[in-house]
């Protein structure tokens, strides 16, 4: 049973600087983030431009359900300027990097599993697939079951794991993120063609059409330092010298 609760972030990076932004964001803040929020990196991407915008990196935070998302807030907001204090000088340079972006509260499927169970089981994906699905209003929990029952054995047969799973909160319950690990670059190129020739898999989308009003994968590459290529929480020690005292 997965009780945490997601942010996910859609961050627009400014100029050549994903490489750097995406460092920033798992060395230089996710420590931070795990010792005084209990907030743990799920992982942080980049999308690959030619399917998707560009530059973009996605990042996806996960919390102790609602009420540590709460207490993360208010160790966070509880400030005249709306910033910890202790970390302007991390603010200040992930400003050189970014120029805005989209986030959102995510609720997971109950049998989605966490960062630590996704890692203890040694889950990976060369390359991986990231699909946004918009659904009838108060039907995302049960396009979830769908997929996982019906959709999740098609993509296996292409060898696609079904990574994540989750619901938009705060919202209408119209919207859905799936995230698929995917073994290599041939695997992601087998399932696009069989999704467009007359097989199970694209029967199924036909079919699925029914229950969505959109949607659209884009490809994603893990940052050096996410946890499903590491197998671990970015560390202190992979900082560089000059933010070793942050």
């Amino acid at each position: 049973m997965n009780d945490k609760v997601y942010i996910h972030e859609m961050v627009e990076i400014h100029g050549h600087n994903r490489a750097r932004y995406m460092h920033h964001m798992t060395a230089n803040w996710s420590p931070i983030a795990q010792a005084e929020r209990h907030q743990l990196c799920y992982g942080v991407w980049g999308v690959v431009g030619s399917t998707g915008r560009w530059p973009e990196v996605v990042n996806i935070w996960e919390e102790d359900g609602f009420d540590g998302l709460a207490r993360s807030f208010g160790h966070e907001l509880g400030h005249p300027g709306l910033q910890d204090p202790k970390l302007a000088k991390w603010w200040a340079e992930a400003a050189t990097y970014r120029r805005g972006g989209v986030d959102r509260i995510l609720v997971p499927a109950p049998w989605t599993r966490t960062i630590e169970q996704l890692c203890a089981d040694g889950v990976r994906g060369e390359v991986y697939a990231h699909e946004q699905v918009g659904v009838r209003a108060g039907s995302s929990r049960d396009f979830l079951e769908h997929v996982r029952e019906t959709g999740a054995p098609l993509y296996g047969h292409h060898g696609w794991t079904l990574v994540g799973a989750w619901e938009t909160a705060m919202g209408d319950e119209s919207e859905c993120f799936l995230l698929w690990a995917v073994p290599s670059w041939e695997k992601w190129a087998e399932l696009e063609q069989a999704d467009r020739a007359e097989t199970p898999l694209r029967r199924w989308r036909r079919a699925s059409y029914e229950r969505t009003t959109s949607t659209q994968r884009v490809l994603l590459v893990e940052a050096p330092l996410s946890p499903m290529r590491t197998g671990r929480q970015p560390d202190t020690s992979d900082r560089d010298d000059e933010w070793q005292d942050l």
